[in-house]
């Protein structure tokens, strides 16, 4: 059987099919739950993130409008529910290192979470309007005009914050002595 493209199995769910919107669920959770983390900088807060964001895209599904990607709009659904997240709370966290672990000998592994950590300390330094961008750029690939339908502000604009965002980060990386 043929998997439903975004558009039909919101369509299912507008007609009362649960098991299309399970199935988006499964599809995207794993992408908005790493956003969230990135945003948020813990797995508990970042699943409360990502069930937030999935009770409301289930809440608002009438006002998707399908001329767009689907993933597009329930994306800038999970940016805003973060950066909601990050000024209720009001203070920012460093991400546990644990988390770049990969397939390497435990030297590499070192190496690399020691770098890992220190690039996502910088990062999590920046405030949250420039840390989205880094985010979206740099570890999803979205393209200037995605940033900026996502995140619905001009594609000048994601151009500029964007460049300030790595200037920022230059900063600092040289204030930390890390490049």
């Amino acid at each position: 059987m043929k998997e439903m493209d975004d558009r039909q199995q919101v369509q299912e769910c507008l007609k009362g099919s649960k098991n299309a919107f399970e199935q988006l669920v499964e599809k995207y959770h794993k992408v908005i739950f790493n956003l969230a983390y990135r945003m948020a900088g813990q797995s508990d807060d970042a699943e409360d993130i990502t069930q937030t964001v999935f009770i409301k895209t289930y809440d608002k599904l009438e006002s998707y409008d399908p001329t767009y990607q689907f993933y597009s709009w329930l994306y800038r659904i999970a940016v805003n529910e973060s950066l909601n997240f990050l000024k209720a709370r009001r203070k920012y966290k460093n991400l546990d290192p644990d988390m770049f672990t990969g397939e390497k000998n435990p030297e590499e592994c070192c190496l690399d979470n020691e770098l890992g950590s220190r690039i996502q300390a910088a990062i999590m330094e920046l405030e949250p309007r420039y840390r989205i961008l880094i985010l979206l750029n740099h570890f999803r690939s979205c393209s200037y005009n995605e940033i900026a339908q996502t995140l619905d502000i001009p594609e000048k604009t994601v151009k500029s914050r964007l460049y300030t965002a790595r200037q920022l980060l230059k900063d600092i990386f040289i204030k930390k002595g890390t490049i």
